[in-house]
C-alpha cells in the first residue's frame, strides 16, 4: 500500500554539513530548490525527489527545538484536515499557507504532541516506489505517549488500519498499521521513560545495514541501537546525525 506520508524534511542548524552526511550514509544526490530568500535543498533517490533540507527556522530556534526530521502526510483539503486536527485534541503550530507551485501546507501535532504537517500537493501523483528501493522510507514509527489511544487519532485523522500487534517484552507492545492494506507500513509504540516527548521516526532504505552503520559513525553520526534484526527479517539501525536529528536506516540484507 501506498505511504501515509508523501515528503520528509529535515530541519536543522548547518545545513552544509548535514547535506554531506546524508550523501555519504543514505548515498542520496542533492540539488537546490527555491531562492537565496529561502534556500532548500532536495534530496533525490535516483531520479526522483524524497526529501527536503533547510535551516532550522528562528522561531524553532528560539524556542530550543532541536534539528528534527518531519513528515508530511497527505491531505485533499488542508485546511479542512487541520480544522479536524485540532477539533481531536491535536495543536496547530503553523495555520494552512500556500507554497506557490508546490502546495499547501499546514504544520501540527497529534494530541499526544507528535508533531507532522499536512499538505496537499499540486501536480500529479507519484506511484509508490517498489519495497526495498535504496533512499527511499522504508518504515514510519511513532513514539507515542499512549499507543493505542494515538494508533485511535490517527485511524479516525486518517483511516489507518490495524495489521497485527507483537509483544516486545520488556520493550511493551508494537502495534503494525498500514493504510489499508495487510502488510504494513508503520509501527506505533508507548515510548520508553527515558524519551521525552513523542514524535516520529523515519527509517531510510539502504542495502545493507553493516556497511551503512560504518558510514554512519565514519561521518560523525552516533549509533544509539542496533543493528539489530526485526522481525520480518530486515535489519535495523537507529541514530543521530552530528547536529543531533533522530533518523533510523532499514536494509533486507545484514
Amino acid at each position: 500500500m501506498a505511504s501515509p506520508f508523501i515528503w520528509y524534511e529535515l530541519m536543522t542548524t548547518d545545513v552544509v554539513a548535514a547535506e554531506t552526511f546524508y550523501r555519504n550514509v543514505v548515498g542520496w544526490t542533492s540539488e537546490p530548490f527555491g531562492n537565496a530568500e529561502m534556500p532548500y535543498t532536495i534530496f533525490n533517490a535516483g531520479d526522483r525527489g524524497v526529501a527536503g533540507l533547510m535551516m532550522l527556522p528562528e522561531e524553532a530556534a528560539a524556542m530550543a527545538t532541536p534539528p528534527s526530521w518531519i513528515g508530511y502526510i497527505y491531505a485533499a483539503d488542508t485546511d479542512a484536515a487541520t480544522a479536524e486536527i485540532e477539533k481531536a485534541g491535536g495543536q496547530v503550530y503553523r495555520a494552512p499557507m500556500e507554497i506557490p507551485d508546490v502546495g499547501r501546507f499546514s504544520v501540527v501535532a497529534d494530541a499526544q504532541g507528535a508533531s507532522f504537517m499536512l499538505m496537499t500537493p499540486m501536480g500529479p501523483d507519484q506511484p509508490p516506489a517498489p519495497p526495498n528501493t535504496p533512499g527511499h522510507v522504508g518504515w514510519h514509527e511513532l513514539y507515542a505517549t499512549d499507543y493505542k489511544s494515538a494508533f485511535d487519532f490517527y485511524a479516525g485523522q486518517f483511516g489507518w488500519t490495524k495489521v497485527r500487534e507483537t509483544d516486545m517484552g520488556e520493550m511493551g507492545i508494537y502495534h503494525v498499521f498500514d493504510t489499508g492494506g495487510k502488510d504494513g507500513v508503520g509501527g506505533m509504540m508507548t515510548k520508553p521513560p527515558h524519551m521525552p516527548v513523542a514524535f516520529w521516526q523515519y527509517y531510510f532504505t539502504v542495502s545493507d545495514i553493516a556497511a551503512a552503520a560504518k558510514r554512519i559513525t565514519d561521518n560523525g553520526g552516533t549509533i544509539t541501537f542496533g543493528p539489530t534484526e526485526v522481525p520480518g527479517g530486515s535489519w535495523i539501525v537507529n541514530a543521530q546525525d552530528p547536529q543531533g536529528a533522530h533518523f533510523a536506516l532499514v536494509a533486507a540484507n545484514r
